[in-house]
């Protein structure tokens, strides 16, 4: 179940540049048996943070803390466009160096890395394959936007020597991503070919369940070249999300609608 503190952030970062009335955002609270005083302390706390803004009376939007990381995960709908042949060769990040003991570093770093694809090789040494559009450069750019710190080696790998390449081909849990893609596509399609007969409640509630993981595996994916993963289970997996996604905007924008309608939430 989401906490106040995170579905408001889940329901601003689908807002993209947009901006929610406290109201709208009690009432999505409220499906999931949050209070009005969970949603004040959580308020509160995000705008400490900086990662949201009061707008206007009463309306509120992504700050500017919230601002590199919801761009990244704003282009997940057009997240293959990133993809291109893949010559064999890797991109690496060497963070053995850098400090763990100050943890708002170490969760921006872990995040940036995550977000990205990228995997353990050694200690401190995370591999990707370098397939991704804008090569070593854009990667570079992208990392350092998200915290990375300007310490970190990055690079271009390759000629690992047949033991070390035998341990990249297992960095990444190929045969699980494959069967997630297509078990995520069927589940998705089927709840929305019964959506229809739940109430405009109950199909939010059970909207943003679903789809909160679904979009978390797209954000996340590590973007694979087809010589390691099914591109086209995946394809497939992604545009049933994207559906997903659009259906769910709508039942919440149906939701918000009635929010002052006398019906009471699902129990």
């Amino acid at each position: 179940m989401p906490t106040a503190k995170s579905l408001i952030q889940s329901l601003l970062l689908a807002a993209e540049d947009g901006a929610y009335p406290a109201r709208q955002l009690v009432a999505a609270c409220g499906l999931f048996k949050l209070t009005e005083n969970n949603v004040r302390v959580a308020l509160v706390r995000l705008q400490s943070e900086g990662m949201i803004a009061a707008e206007g009376r009463g309306f509120y939007r992504l700050g500017p803390a919230a601002a590199q990381l919801a761009q990244e995960i704003g282009a997940w709908r057009q997240v293959e466009a990133r993809i291109q042949p893949w010559d064999g060769h890797y991109l690496a990040v060497h963070c053995a160096g850098l400090s763990r003991s100050d943890r708002a570093a170490l969760q921006r770093r872990q995040q940036a890395l995550s977000l990205h694809g990228f995997a353990e090789l050694d200690k401190g040494l995370f591999i990707r394959p370098d397939n991704l559009k804008g090569g070593l450069e854009d990667l570079r750019h992208r990392l350092h936007a998200l915290g990375l710190e300007d310490t970190a080696l990055i690079f271009r790998a390759s000629s690992f020597g047949a033991a070390t390449e035998h341990r990249l081909a297992k960095l990444w849990p190929c045969a699980d991503l494959n069967t997630r893609y297509q078990e995520l596509r069927e589940q998705l399609e089927a709840w929305l070919a019964m959506s229809a007969r739940l109430r405009p409640d109950q199909a939010a509630r059970e909207a943003f369940l679903i789809g909160r993981p679904a979009i978390r595996q797209v954000i996340y994916d590590p973007l694979l070249p087809q010589e390691m993963i099914d591109s086209s289970a995946r394809a497939a997996c992604f545009e049933a999300v994207r559906r997903f996604d659009a259906a769910g905007r709508t039942l919440w924008l149906e939701f918000f609608r009635f929010t002052d309608a006398p019906w009471a939430p699902a129990p």
